[in-house]
């Protein structure tokens, strides 16, 4: 069955790199979320991100204390938030884009350092004319790294 003809909280199947690619824009080294799994239509989502010593952003930040910055974590948790919006939408045919619009009470609770896996957990709290606002959290061994609401725009892209 198709995204779009899924009923909300359906299970939609994962997303690894190509289909990734094949549903949001990024690309390396901008991709930041490995995959998408536990995907249930319009309501909810798991990402993943391995986090190494090989990430280009670890050279400036720091050279001598490796930390993802935050603005790395919430974007790979708005990626995870794309994917899964584009997808409970019926997937790469949509002509759809996600524009990131605000986030709003964000917390940084532990530092985020090479060997970490990240699962990035996004949750539509609504959806209403095209604006879509999610809860999400950023988890490394089932503890809370990152928590924020993100809130982003469905817009017909254009080429």
């Amino acid at each position: 069955m198709t995204a779009s003809t899924a009923e909300p909280g359906q299970p939609l199947d994962d997303l690894d790199i190509p289909a990734l690619k094949a549903t949001i824009p990024h690309r390396y080294p901008m991709l930041l979320v490995d995959r998408v799994t536990e995907m249930r239509a319009f309501q909810s989502a798991v990402g993943i991100k391995a986090v190494t010593y090989n990430e280009p952003f670890f050279i400036g930040h720091f050279p001598d204390r490796p930390i993802m910055p935050g603005v790395l974590i919430i974007e790979a948790l708005a990626q995870t938030a794309a994917a899964l919006s584009l997808t409970s939408l019926g997937g790469t045919d949509t002509g759809s884009i996600v524009l990131f619009m605000g986030i709003d009470n964000a917390r940084f609770k532990r530092q985020v350092v090479p060997g970490d896996v990240l699962h990035l957990h996004v949750e539509l709290q609504k959806r209403k004319m095209g604006i879509w606002r999610f809860g999400v959290a950023a988890k490394v061994d089932g503890q809370t790294v990152t928590q924020a609401e993100i809130t982003a725009r469905i817009a017909q892209e254009s080429r």
